[in-house]
């Protein structure tokens, strides 16, 4: 039986339509990523090791994130990048935000990644010196906007020492290396992971270690703003998820990949690969405490906080009161 003429043009206009519908369908703009801004705490080195991985990997592009990772100037400094809306997303030493959300900053952390305190002095491999008050008529060097800076009083005091029998040396952070390798100082007032790698060559070294007097200092993880971290609940989930997914790769034999990333991504830096490896097993050795082994990469232990805390309030960095529970948030951890 043949079709009608009736039937013939619906099922040409039929065609038509699918055809139409289908080339629009084709000629849809793709949605594009969501920018995220992330501020280092400095220029490249190990603890980077996670997101320069993560970016050459396109490990960001795959859950829809296009990541700004930009080099920093010191944790302080991008710390007031962050607060000021300047920057999304920063990395830096969490032991800062204590100090800084009494005086009036909104940032808290979302990310831990280096959990343990990693402050240290470092000190020559050979030499006899072994806790604070070893370094009696020694002189170290630091630079005025350290982390080390609100704690420098109080750990010398553990030792029954101050400023009038130790010489503490409080230069520009250009001079800091080179003041302590050229043995112009007794001690570099530092942090392990960062800084043991670096003066290998010139001045091998071991750290004393601020946690052996009761420290505690959170190192490295990832902060926004309460604004940012309340508007933009998606796109911080997925930094996360990307970053746990990059730290546990690293850690499970990729340590040479990670540094070779940082390279990659850093290629006018002039990098040297056995340093960074060095810092990003350092890093990875700080990445828990006794509270937080076994918890996913990220997580921050309630405990950890109080005690950090406490050290503040002991040194004096800030008054007693604050609640730790407004210093970070574990929302975005699975």
């Amino acid at each position: 039986m043949s079709m009608s003429f009736s039937s013939r043009t619906r099922l040409v206009c039929a065609g038509v339509l699918s055809a139409l519908m289908l080339a629009a369908a084709s000629a849809a703009p793709v949605r594009a990523d969501e920018k995220v801004s992330v501020r280092l705490d400095f220029s490249p080195w190990g603890v980077h090791a996670g997101m320069h991985l993560a970016k050459e990997k396109g490990w960001f592009k795959e859950v829809g994130l296009d990541v700004d990772v930009q080099d920093g100037r010191g944790s302080g400094n991008t710390l007031q990048l962050v607060n000021a809306g300047q920057v999304d997303v920063g990395q830096i030493q969490l032991g800062l935000l204590p100090q800084a959300r009494e005086n009036g900053s909104t940032v808290k952390s979302f990310a831990g990644i280096d959990k343990r305190t990693d402050l240290a002095v470092l000190v020559d491999k050979d030499s006899p010196i072994q806790k604070v008050q070893d370094f009696k008529g020694k002189s170290l060097v630091v630079f005025a906007a350290s982390p080390w800076a609100p704690f420098i009083d109080y750990w010398l005091k553990q030792g029954g020492l101050d400023r009038t029998t130790v010489n503490v040396m409080v230069v520009d952070p250009a001079a800091v290396w080179g003041t302590y390798s050229a043995k112009r100082a007794d001690g570099l007032m530092s942090t392990v992971p960062s800084a043991i790698p670096v003066v290998e060559p010139n001045r091998p070294s071991k750290a004393i270690l601020a946690e052996d007097v009761g420290i505690a200092f959170p190192s490295y993880g990832l902060i926004a703003t309460e604004k940012t971290i309340e508007g933009r609940k998606d796109a911080l989930k997925k930094l996360v998820q990307v970053q746990q997914k990059s730290w546990d790769y690293i850690r499970n034999g990729h340590v040479e990949e990670a540094a070779e990333a940082i390279i990659k991504q850093r290629p006018d830096a002039k990098l040297n690969k056995k340093v960074l490896m060095e810092q990003i097993q350092l890093t990875i050795d700080f990445f828990d405490t006794p509270e937080t082994k076994g918890k996913p990469i990220g997580y921050q232990a309630k405990e950890d906080w109080i005690k950090a805390q406490k050290s503040a309030e002991t040194a004096g960095a800030i008054k007693p009161g604050t609640d730790p529970a407004t210093y970070y948030t574990n929302e975005f951890i699975q």
